[in-house]
Formats: structure tokens, C-alpha cells, sequence
């Protein structure tokens, strides 16, 4: 693939990245892990507006749907070791430079959520990294997955009126990672922990169950399923342990995933990640954020039947990345959060 990349802004500590439907037009959010800003920008990497200046601790942003610009967010969640005052927010546009923020819900240490619809209904999905710390490094209390119907008027939620939200996994170790993938035309959540990496789907109907499958029980930062060789079935793409350094690829066969490739070199502190079509072909996106902190594309080649790996940018330490098209071309955006340096790559295949 063919690379070109361009700094459209430097952020201190800038860690989650978000699509943004406002006004008609599409944009995409970037928020600090820190105390500092979320930014608006266009498709062109156009810095539109500043949403706010503090308190940041962003981990996660998702649009509510059918709505202009209204979007819910993770603040207060700066570490790990830092994160009981996290909560999940209601962000509304007023108008330029006043966005409206309101909370939702007070969820210590909420790490991902996301919005997943079934049926016409939405849910809100909440993933929190532990339950509780004592101290530094303290991993003694594991982590939940929270969810509630996420009703359409959100006017009425405030810090004296939050929203009810039900456990439906508990016993999460470092509770880390969420991908949502579409199935069957249901979406669907990936969640990786210590415990492994499962699958959660909603329920068919307002009341019923959510269903949970346990796809593998290695210790996973992250993971996705995208179907990398086109054979109709999808690969497991896993980041592991927590924060770890192996990229591996699991293939499903006789009901269990098996791994099937190993990046052969250490990518330290693995962290970012997209899976999903890139340059008209399956891909996946990956970053680490320590050593050679590297921002990768992985791909498979049906002539050689081999995965391969093209490095993209090198030395930039992604926290997340986000894809989207525009006019024809395929555009990462990354928050390369090591060296404060918010990033579009725009790639074209060879």
C-alpha cells in the first residue's frame, strides 16, 4: 500500500477517536487520556470546533444513533490506577464552541462501552477494566459488563437522575478490550480481558437475555474478527496478555478457535486496532505503544497463502485508530499518543 501521512494536530497524551455525524456532514472526534481537549475535525483533518477543555480521561465516544453531533463519553478515566471517578456523559451541540455535557451514569472505572442495536432497540454496553483498587497496581477486584436499554429522549438524565444499568458478566480480569462486529445483521460485542475473549450479543426483545460466548480462553488485551482469507469464516485477531506484546490469528474449527499465526517479532504494549475492509481488501490495523511503536496493517495474500505485515508509520505510539472513506480513498486517522501527535494516513493500494 501506498502511505501518505498527515499531522493534523498535536494533543497531549491523545487517546480515544471517534466518527461524528453533525450537521449533515460526516467528522470524526479525538479526545485526551489526560486533563485536556476533545476536537472536532472534518474529513480533511480540518480542526471545526473544541468540544471541551477538561476534564478529559477519555477512554471511549460513540454517537448516539439517528442524532446531530449528540454523543455519549467516557470522562475522569486517566489510568488504570486513576479511574474511580470515572463516569459515562451525554455531549450535545448548543452551538459553535458550546457543547452541552451532562452525566449519564457514574461507573468507576468504565474503560469501553459502545452502542449496540437489535430490532430497533438500542443498548448500551459498559465494560469497566476492575471493580476497585486499594492500591497501585491493585488487580484484586476483576472487572463487570453493564448494560440497559438506552432510551431515545436522553433530556432527562442528569448527575441526580442516572441511568439503571444491570450487570451481565462479572469476574472480568483487566476488562480491557471491545470491538463491536456485525453478524448475521446483528451487532455484536467482542470483549478480551484475562479471562479470555467473548462474544456478547443482545437480546432479541426489549426484557430478554443477553446471550455470552466465551470464544478463547488466552489472556487478551483486544481482539476482532474479520474474515482476513475469504473462506466465509472469520478470523479471531488477538492482542494479548493485557497490554502484552504478541499478535496472534486463531481459525475456528471443530467449534474452538486455534491459532493459526504468530507476528513473529515483540510488539510491545499492543493497543490499537481495526479490523475490517481496507483498499478494497480485508485488513487489520495494529499498533503498540512501546520499543519500535510501530502503526501496522496485516493483511493475508492468496497467491502465497500467508498473512503478511506492512509497517506504516514507525516510532509514533498509537492509543486507538479509526477508518473511514472519503472521495475514493481509505484515511486512518491515529492518535499517536506517545508523541501527542494526532495523525491522518490516507492509503491507496499499490
Amino acid at each position: 500500500m501506498k502511505v501518505e501521512k498527515k499531522i493534523i494536530s498535536n494533543l497531549t497524551k491523545c487517546y480515544s477517536v471517534a466518527p461524528l455525524l453533525y450537521e449533515g456532514k460526516r467528522h470524526f472526534l479525538v479526545a485526551a487520556e489526560k486533563v485536556d481537549r476533545c476536537l472536532l475535525f472534518d474529513l480533511d483533518g480540518n480542526q471545526e470546533d473544541v468540544i471541551w477543555t477538561e476534564p478529559g480521561g477519555v477512554m471511549s465516544m460513540v454517537q448516539v444513533p439517528g442524532s446531530n453531533g449528540q454523543f455519549l463519553a467516557t470522562h475522569k478515566f486517566y489510568s488504570p490506577n486513576d479511574s474511580k471517578e470515572a463516569k459515562i456523559v451525554i455531549v450535545t451541540p448548543i452551538s459553535k464552541g458550546n457543547w452541552e455535557v451532562r452525566t449519564l451514569v457514574d461507573l468507576p472505572h468504565v474503560h469501553r462501552f459502545d452502542i449496540v442495536n437489535r430490532n430497533g432497540i438500542n443498548y448500551l454496553i459498559a465494560c469497566t477494566l476492575k471493580s476497585g483498587h486499594e492500591y497501585k497496581d491493585d488487580w484484586s477486584m476483576p472487572g463487570k459488563v453493564y448494560a440497559a436499554i438506552l432510551p431515545d429522549d436522553l433530556s432527562g438524565f442528569n448527575e441526580n437522575n442516572q441511568l439503571k444499568l444491570d450487570v451481565i458478566k462479572e469476574h472480568m480480569l483487566k476488562n480491557h478490550g471491545y470491538y463491536r462486529v456485525r453478524e448475521d445483521g446483528v451487532d455484536t460485542s467482542i470483549v478480551s480481558s484475562n479471562n479470555g475473549v467473548f462474544q456478547f450479543v443482545p437480546p432479541e426483545r426489549s426484557g430478554g437475555e443477553w446471550k455470552v460466548c466465551q470464544l478463547l480462553d488466552t489472556p487478551a488485551s483486544d481482539a476482532v474478527l474479520v474474515d482476513m482469507d475469504q473462506d466465509g469464516r472469520k478470523e479471531l485477531i488477538v492482542l494479548s496478555p493485557f497490554h502484552g506484546d504478541k499478535i496472534s490469528i486463531y481459525k475456528q474449527s471443530d467449534g474452538a478457535f486455534h491459532k493459526i499465526y504468530e507476528y513473529p517479532k515483540s510488539a510491545e504494549f499492543t493497543h490499537a486496532i481495526y479490523g475490517g475492509i481496507l483498499c478494497g481488501k480485508p485488513a487489520v490495523v495494529i499498533g503498540h505503544r512501546q520499543a519500535e511503536r510501530n502503526l501496522m496493517v496485516f493483511t493475508y495474500d492468496e497467491q502465497s497463502m500467508e498473512y503478511q505485515v506492512q509497517v506504516i508509520d514507525e516510532d509514533c505510539g498509537p492509543a486507538n485508530v479509526h477508518h473511514f472513506c472519503s472521495e475514493g480513498k481509505d484515511v486512518i486517522v491515529s492518535t499517536n499518543r506517545e508523541i501527542d501527535e494526532v495523525a491522518m494516513y490516507t492509503l491507496q493500494a499499490d
